[in-house]
């Protein structure tokens, strides 16, 4: 054994032989380890994957797609509607002034009232309803930034004055509605 491709090398062939067979050992450890996660990975594939093709599963994703792009549609829609709604809310009668009381003094009780109804630019009327033993008599006064044209009565004032926010009715307090910035809708 002279000749031998193991007596050229340097280091003894025995010490050569040992460590190449612990080489395969690692390398077995390794290949099994590697087989082991195989088959979980495959099992785990495999549960997923059962009673569907590849084609269902694309379709499910398309759907899925789908399905999010139409509530994205949706959302900016209702971003929208909310946006023309609160423009809204400034022209509809949302400030309100009510007084009752007795126009025929001694006589009937408090059965005429004067309501206010102003939209956010404190522009709206002031309805007078006087009740009196022939019969109730509504009258009707514009009011235009707060203001009248004519003379307003000691009922019609206070009402305005309530619907303006100056006053508050006995027993309610003042609600205010807040309007949404462009800037909290994103």
């Amino acid at each position: 054994m002279e000749n031998s491709i193991l007596n050229s090398f340097p280091i003894d062939p025995g010490i050569f032989l040992i460590v190449l067979l612990i080489l395969n050992m690692i390398l077995i450890i390794v290949t099994i380890r590697c087989t082991f996660y195989y088959k979980r990975l495959y099992r785990g594939y495999d549960v997923f994957m059962r009673g569907k093709d590849a084609e269902t599963l694309e379709d499910t994703i398309i759907n899925l797609v789908e399905f999010s792009e139409e509530l994205e549609a949706q959302n900016r829609n209702i971003e929208k509607q909310i946006k023309e709604t609160f423009g809204n809310v400034g022209a509809s009668y949302q400030k309100t002034g009510i007084v009752k009381y007795n126009a025929l003094k001694g006589m009937g009780g408090n059965l005429s009232f004067c309501l206010a109804l102003l939209d956010d630019n404190n522009t709206g009327f002031i309805l007078n309803c006087i009740h009196s033993g022939d019969g109730c008599f509504l009258y009707l006064k514009d009011v235009i930034e707060g203001t009248t044209q004519g003379k307003l009565g000691a009922e019609e004032q206070q009402a305005l004055e309530q619907a303006l926010g100056y006053i508050t009715r006995p027993g309610h307090s003042r609600m205010r509605i807040t309007h949404m910035d462009d800037t909290e809708t994103g």
